[in-house]
């Protein structure tokens, strides 16, 4: 019986790229996979998707995700945070509520998050009783976001840190078909950090979470290097932004969302077109699995 997965990568205001592809999904009513797992706003965008809110993670990113109460330099320079991850979830769910109903009786979700002291990963089902905890933990930017979300006993950081693209995590819990929205274009590789010592200087207090951001473009990569390479049996299916994709992790441009968010509509419906037999697969819509 095959096991299919949805991820869906963070990446701050990248994630409208993501919102745009889950938009066209729910068009369509199309949700074949048995779970999903997301990572920071990869997790806010299966939210809304899992609730069936068309338009919501757009809506949460281009009317609040812009304003200063979310994001601002000049409160992060007066020792804030840069981003109010917690401040963004409470006012989404009063301008955007959720219908609690669908999500919590749609597939499973798991949120990627940071343990602070371990610096690796874990994965939380995502349940009524942790669901604010767990977003707000899974998008707690080191550095950026000042506030230290913690429950279960532990104290947590952005699940990117250590696992922005959890297909192997998908791949232990049985997945052999995998769909991965990623936020950035097919040819990105990521770069190691080009200043260690201002990374260990600036997570004295968190050496762990520290020691996983110097490593962190080595374990993207090796997901990356999963999906063009993956195990015996397993599919791996990649819907990724095109390569004028201009939306930066910080970009406050109104119109330069909205455009990120029209590249992932088409992304997501020409994803559907190939799964639906509307056209053949290439490696313009499924990069890695012709």
């Amino acid at each position: 019986m095959t096991n299919k997965a949805l991820i869906v990568e963070g990446g701050a205001m990248r994630g409208i790229f993501a919102s745009g592809v889950l938009d066209a999904f729910m068009q369509q009513a199309y949700m074949p996979y048995d779970f999903a797992i997301g990572v920071s706003a990869g997790a806010s965008n299966l939210v809304g998707y899992l609730a069936n809110a068309p338009q919501r993670s757009f809506n949460v990113i281009t009317e609040l995700a812009t304003d200063t109460a979310f994001f601002n330099p000049a409160r992060f320079a007066k020792g804030g945070s840069l981003v109010d991850v917690k401040w963004l979830w409470e006012q989404s769910n009063i301008r955007f509520p959720l219908d609690s109903n669908a999500l919590f009786s749609s597939i499973p979700m798991y949120a990627a998050v940071t343990n602070i002291e371990t610096g690796y990963a874990e994965y939380y089902h995502v349940q009524p009783d942790n669901l604010g905890r767990v977003i707000e933990a899974t998008a707690a930017l080191p550095i950026a976001y000042r506030d230290t979300p913690c429950f279960s006993g532990r104290c947590f950081a952005d699940g990117g840190v250590s696992d922005s693209i959890p297909v192997e995590e998908a791949y232990r819990r049985g997945a052999t078909e995998i769909t991965v929205i990623l936020s950035h274009p097919l040819n990105y590789q990521m770069s190691p950090t080009k200043y260690p010592w201002l990374i260990k200087k600036l997570l004295a207090k968190h050496p762990q979470i520290a020691q996983a951001m110097l490593v962190r473009a080595e374990n993207y990569n090796r997901s990356l290097e999963f999906i063009r390479q993956p195990p015996k049996g397993v599919t791996v299916r990649v819907i990724a932004p095109p390569e004028d994709f201009a939306v930066k992790r910080l970009t406050m441009s109104k119109k330069t969302l909205e455009q990120g968010y029209q590249m992932g509509l088409t992304a997501g419906q020409a994803h559907l077109a190939s799964q639906q037999g509307t056209y053949g697969l290439s490696e313009e819509n499924c990069h890695f699995c012709v």
